[in-house]
């Protein structure tokens, strides 16, 4: 690569162009977003840091894929992995309630899921992916949580899948998944 060669984004065109509609959507409504990433390691906050200007929307992003990391950065107790598992509704909540609780943003959205090719079962095959959306001053017993099986798509295909319907749900007037 020379001085002359730009590269404005090595992300795929659709993901940053969901982003940039997440970034202009909040920047209007004055709302700020956070993110608990697992499966999707980083990318939905990688998407929306390339658009200029995020940072007046994107308050953070956590990579949480480990269990001792959902445990020790999100403060979900050890109990709710050990009991439901990484990848399911009870630990997507208490990571989007976890990264409410550790920023300043208005709204949170969790992913944790079985991006493949290895670590599906029967009961929870490639592709499935859990998501969770959490308002700052909502109830914490009104759960917006949710499991989606989008297929086995590929490692990329599901992440990218998922990286997309969780833009969605950053959106300001998203009720949950």
């Amino acid at each position: 690569m020379t001085s002359d060669e730009r590269i404005d984004t090595v992300l795929p065109e659709e993901l940053v162009t969901a982003a940039r509609r997440v970034i202009e959507a909040n920047r209007a409504a004055g709302k700020r977003v956070t993110l608990a990433e697992s499966c999707t390691g980083g990318l939905v906050t990688a998407a929306l840091s390339e658009v200029a200007g995020s940072s007046n929307v994107l308050e953070a992003g956590f990579v949480t894929y480990s269990n001792e990391a959902k445990i020790e950065l999100l403060g979900i107790s050890s109990d709710v992995v050990e009991t439901f598992g990484a990848v399911s509704v009870a630990t997507a909540w208490a990571m989007a309630r976890g990264a409410i609780a550790k920023t300043h943003a208005d709204t949170a959205v969790a992913i944790t899921g079985i991006a493949g090719p290895d670590g599906g079962t029967e009961k929870k095959p490639i592709g499935t992916v859990v998501f969770a959306r959490a308002v700052r001053g909502g109830d914490p017993d009104d759960i917006a949580a949710d499991m989606r099986c989008f297929g086995d798509l590929g490692r990329g295909g599901v992440r990218l899948q998922a990286a997309l319907f969780a833009l969605d749900l950053l959106m300001p007037e998203s009720t949950g998944p």
